[in-house]
């Protein structure tokens, strides 16, 4: 009976022939399988998205793609299974067929993501799919799908089922947990290539070998677990991932670019055919949106993030559970619509305030989205004595981040104002004055 170890693509880790290299100086191994799947159109479209969107506006060297970091998580997957081929519990549930669906689901994961996907899901917009959804399109039907039949003897369906819905059996629950759990291959390759291409050291200062190499199952035996060995790199992580966000993913500056791009996509939504855009290149989809915007409300917006000058929307205040508490819990994990409808009202206060019209548009309430950023629950085997217990129950940094709640502190509501209005409203002390009767206006019409 052959064992994970055989599989082409996990021998391919020790070859050296067969290999694409990646940063920072990783050899990703290629089978002719593994090659016939990111020629396709559909994964080469990939390489023209870039994994951070927006960012790269803030940080200008993170214009790393979609396609690269899909290769990343693909090499990390055959690391993970070279590892837990050495767990007796692992190796008897999980064959060689399971791993290899495990592998190309790995090398498939991001294949529905669109353009700044993350932005426009965050929005929960009627007619805005789930990129995982969206990804079935793709896997089902075309190339990709008669390669999975062809190449790997796996039906598209067991792809989509792993991808996107919720395990139905011990196998499916193991794999699950590798490609979407605390310490899955998602997390292990983007923090450490978004802090390589921030040019910031903050995601890649965790032992990743020491983590991968404590891999096992938990007690359950239906998901990842790691030995006590790795409990530190564990930590680390998790404290990375929380710096990645206040850092990188949360910095103020790249929140304010991501409230245009809202506010621009909220403008004009009902005028957008959400299928073929999304399958669109990023390139092709900004001149899509920067067409249909134009002589509208949203034109001026996209040509701040997208046109020849970068104007970015300037921060006129922000507030956090332990800032203008008041205030945050007002506007905190508000839909976009009343956030929209709030700056609306506030806009049109501040209009009076300065005898000169103010655009809706020109200014933002950001309230970024509710669902939680940093997770903690993995159990930590301790073979000596031996048991399993919580990560959080044993880690002063884990059980810290759990109690204090991570995204009151890093998910500042903030309001955001055209570079040409901050310059009229800072230090008015009436704009707080206007920012009271907005919300008394809005909660007497909710």
């Amino acid at each position: 009976m052959e064992s994970i170890h055989d599989i082409p693509e996990v021998r391919g880790l020790d070859a050296r022939s067969q290999l694409i290299r990646i940063p920072d100086q990783q050899d990703v191994p290629l089978t002719p399988r593994v090659r016939q799947i990111i020629d396709t159109a559909e994964f080469r479209r990939l390489s023209q998205i870039s994994q951070l969107g927006l960012v790269s506006l803030v940080y200008p060297a993170a214009h790393h793609s979609r396609f690269e970091h899909s290769l990343g998580v693909y090499r990390m997957t055959l690391l993970y299974l070279k590892q837990l081929a050495h767990d007796p519990r692992f190796a008897a549930a999980i064959g060689r067929r399971e791993a290899e669906l495990l592998i190309v689901s790995a090398l498939l994961h991001d294949l529905g993501h669109w353009p700044f996907c993350h932005a426009i899901e965050d929005m929960n917009l009627p007619g805005v799919p789930e990129h995982e959804l969206f990804a079935n399109s793709f896997i089902l039907e075309g190339e990709i799908a008669d390669t999975l039949r062809d190449l790997w003897q796996i039906h598209p369906r067991e792809v989509v089922s792993l991808l996107s819905e919720t395990p139905r059996d011990l196998p499916s629950g193991i794999l699950h947990s590798i490609l979407s759990g605390p310490i899955d291959v998602d997390k292990m390759d983007y923090l450490v290539r978004d802090s390589l291409h921030a040019g910031v050291p903050y995601g890649r200062n965790f032992d990743q070998q020491r983590l991968i190499g404590s891999l096992c199952l938990n007690q359950a035996g239906n998901g990842l677990a790691i030995s006590d060995k790795g409990r530190t790199a564990a930590e680390m992580m998790v404290f990375a991932r929380y710096v990645m966000f206040s850092e990188v993913y949360w910095h103020h500056a790249v929140r304010a670019a991501t409230a245009m791009l809202q506010r621009a996509f909220f403008e004009m939504v009902d005028q957008l055919d959400l299928d073929p855009l999304f399958r669109r290149t990023e390139p092709r989809m900004i001149s899509q949106l920067c067409r249909t915007a134009r002589g509208g409300p949203a034109a001026d917006l996209l040509d701040g993030l997208f046109g020849p000058v970068r104007r970015l929307y300037k921060r006129l205040a922000q507030f956090s559970i332990f800032e203008h508490r008041h205030w945050y819990e007002q506007l905190a994990r508000r839909p976009v619509a009343w956030l929209v409808r709030c700056s609306e009202v506030f806009a049109d206060r501040i209009s009076r305030r300065l005898g000169r019209r103010v655009a809706p548009t020109e200014v933002l309430f950001d309230a970024p989205p509710m669902k939680l950023e940093v997770q903690f629950q993995v159990e930590i085997f301790f073979p000596k004595e031996p048991c399993y217990r919580p990560l959080g129950e044993v880690s002063p940094v884990v059980s810290t981040l759990a109690r204090k709640q991570f995204d009151d502190y890093v998910k500042r509501v903030r309001i955001f104002v055209h570079p040409r209005l901050a310059e009229d409203l800072r230090g008015r002390s009436d704009v707080f004055v206007c920012l009271e009767e907005t919300l008394q206006e809005l909660a007497t019409t909710e």
